[in-house]
């Protein structure tokens, strides 16, 4: 199985990748798939049903609301972030949703999409179903997992927490820390060189991988920069204010002094900036999930901000590296943190 680093570090949006990037990543591929196949038009309904973990607590992770925009045609990494909750509003008033951006339906939340608490599917505790229907007559049923990370698969593809197989033939293919060390010992390549040349078999060119590295750092910069300077209260019924904000400006105005410790005061509000900004459902980077989202942005904002000599080639060694890293995690553990009792 081949894992490109662009698997792991996805953009999306807060403030689960399991519970809110893959619902939104699953409703929009049913909707584009009606669409393709010409179907569309002929939908009179959907039904959307929610099992399992997200059953249980897809609500206050915002499942509702991605299923929402994944059926308008929005996806995870291209959906206005600014946007968002006045069209979710216009939606719930309208009780109607325009399927893919084109074919506009009946669609009220608790009524044709459902919290299904007790039950769960067979193959992985985030579980959907997706139904629509021309009249009474089926014409699409379909069900996807969210394994975790943003990645979703149907249910020809599961199993525990798998991804749908890419055969790519990697040149130096590892699933465990000796394989990859061992590649690094045989070739002279760094581990992130050793990357490079794996991202490559995927059919970019080495700009090509740099750009969107660097696309990947400027969307976790941006997310750093807006958890920063937002105040109010986080969205849910807990009334959590932000901290970030306040964090950054006492830290701006401190001297430098010589504490140690001073470092992990700037990596530690860079994270809770971006974990701020993902609890409000904002534009964030899974690395590789919503919940660790916050470690890779705070560790190169430090870099970028306080190490001499740092710049873009860095930037694109640390995000190779990591790469390899989450790929050692993928291949033999889980990064999804659903479970149901």
């Amino acid at each position: 199985m081949a894992i490109s680093v662009f698997d792991l570090f996805k953009v999306g949006i807060g403030p689960s990748s399991s519970h809110t990037g893959g619902p939104m990543a699953a409703a929009h591929k049913f909707a584009r798939g009606l669409h393709q196949d010409g179907l569309l038009e002929k939908v009179t309904r959907v039904e959307a049903i929610l099992y399992g973990s997200l059953g249980l607590t897809g609500k206050g992770h915002g499942s509702d609301k991605a299923v929402l925009l994944g059926l308008s045609g929005d996806k995870p990494e291209l959906v206005d972030v600014d946007t968002v909750d006045e069209r979710l509003a216009a939606m719930r008033s309208s009780g109607t949703v325009t399927l893919y951006g084109v074919h506009e339906i009946p669609f009220v939340v608790g009524e044709h999409l459902v919290f299904e608490r007790k039950l769960s599917l067979p193959h992985h505790p985030n579980g959907m179903r997706f139904t629509a229907y021309a009249d009474d007559t089926v014409l699409r049923e379909k069900v996807y997992y969210s394994v975790g990370g943003g990645f979703v698969v149907d249910e020809n593809a599961t199993g525990a927490d798998r991804i749908k197989p890419d055969d790519t033939v990697l040149p130096y293919a590892f699933t465990t820390a000796q394989e990859l060390l061992a590649h690094c010992a045989e070739t002279g390549l760094s581990i992130s060189g050793l990357m490079m040349e794996n991202e490559k078999a995927f059919g970019r060119t080495e700009e090509e991988i740099r750009t969107r590295l660097l696309h990947l750092w400027a969307v976790m910069a941006e997310c750093v920069r807006r958890g920063t300077s937002r105040e109010g209260v986080l969205p849910g019924g807990l009334k959590v204010r932000r901290r970030a904000h306040q964090l950054y400006r006492r830290l701006q105005s401190e001297a430098d002094g010589t504490d140690p410790l001073r470092a992990m005061d700037w990596v530690s509000l860079f994270a809770l900036a971006v974990n701020e900004e993902n609890a409000a459902g904002g534009r964030i980077v899974t690395a590789p999930t919503n919940g660790a989202a916050g470690i890779v942005p705070a560790v190169l904002s430090y870099y970028m901000r306080f190490l001499p000599g740092a710049g873009e080639d860095g930037v694109i060694r640390f995000l190779l590296t990591a790469g390899a890293i989450g790929v050692l995690f993928k291949e033999n553990a889980s990064i999804s943190g659903a479970e149901v009792g």
